[in-house]
């Protein structure tokens, strides 16, 4: 199966009213696991590479590259997006290099500053057949950037996406990045009415703090995209830490990485299922 814009795995999430698992990338084992869950799933899977991530690895392209490659040779449609891009010239980068989708997270910035560099990335980005996620109302989390109670505004959420002309809209509902327990509670009746509101898929961050049956609920309610960080790269690292008390003395780090590859794989296709309504 060859590597496919995003549009095409979204238009079919939202047209079956079910959850798109979107999960992050961090090293080439964990874009081969999240692979390997999606062809156990049998399903579609976003592949997310973050701002973060970039800055880890040094530049975008080395991950990038690879990650692309191993969608290439995936057995199931397979996307390539950036994640919570901060700089223009980053996105644009991304565009350049093949991805198949970019958020642009210009939440730091003013409303207007926001609807401004936005329009200039999302036009970027459909020159060359891109499709763009946008932020409003600042997920919380990762040094404290917003307060609890912060919620996306539907009335403005409409308005910021007629300005800006993006393809999907990640809203703030309740959830926080990196959260390592799932107690989250989400805002059920506003994901409703802001999904009456547009006519963009929404998408759902930090969804690691929430819980399956909330997340459940959040998908029923009209979110599309579900983004997973934290929760997959716990399954990763515990399996590691096990597989290291177990073996004290190995030195091969493909051992006990293999380890953790294969739990990640597990628990991203058990989420891939939930969200496309194989437990809902």
């Amino acid at each position: 199966m060859p590597l496919v814009n995003t549009a095409e795995i979204m238009n079919a999430a939202r047209a079956a009213n079910i959850g798109q698992g979107a999960f992050n990338v961090v090293h080439l084992e964990s874009a081969e696991a999240l692979i390997h869950g999606a062809e156990l799933a049998q399903a579609p899977v976003i592949l997310q590479i973050s701002e973060n991530c970039v800055s880890y690895h040094g530049s975008l392209e080395p991950i990038a590259l690879a990650s692309l490659a191993a969608a290439r040779n995936a057995g199931v449609p397979v996307a390539v997006h950036l994640d919570h891009a901060e700089s223009e010239d980053l996105a644009k980068a991304a565009v350049d290099l093949g991805f198949g989708s970019i958020m642009f997270d210009g939440a730091h910035l003013d409303y207007e500053q926001n609807v401004a560099a936005t329009r200039r990335v999302a036009a970027y980005a459909h020159a060359a057949g891109v499709y763009v996620e946008a932020e409003l109302g600042k997920v919380g989390g990762k040094d404290g950037a917003h307060a609890p109670g912060v919620r996306t505004d539907p009335d403005e959420a409409r308005a910021f996406v007629q300005a800006t002309g993006v393809d999907a809209l990640a809203v703030a509902v309740g959830s926080s990045h990196a959260m390592l327990d799932r107690s989250a509670a989400l805002d059920i009746d506003l994901i409703a009415r802001i999904r009456a509101a547009l006519e963009v898929p929404l998408v759902l961050h930090g969804s690691s703090g929430v819980s399956d049956e909330n997340i459940v609920a959040a998908i029923h309610a009209g979110m599309t995209k579900i983004n997973v960080s934290t929760h997959l790269n716990g399954f990763f690292t515990r399996a590691i830490r096990e597989y290291l008390q177990e073996n004290p003395s190995v030195v091969d780090s493909r051992k006990y990485l293999a380890r953790g590859r294969e739990a990640m794989a597990k628990e991203s296709a058990r989420l891939l299922r939930l969200f496309a309504g194989d437990s809902i």
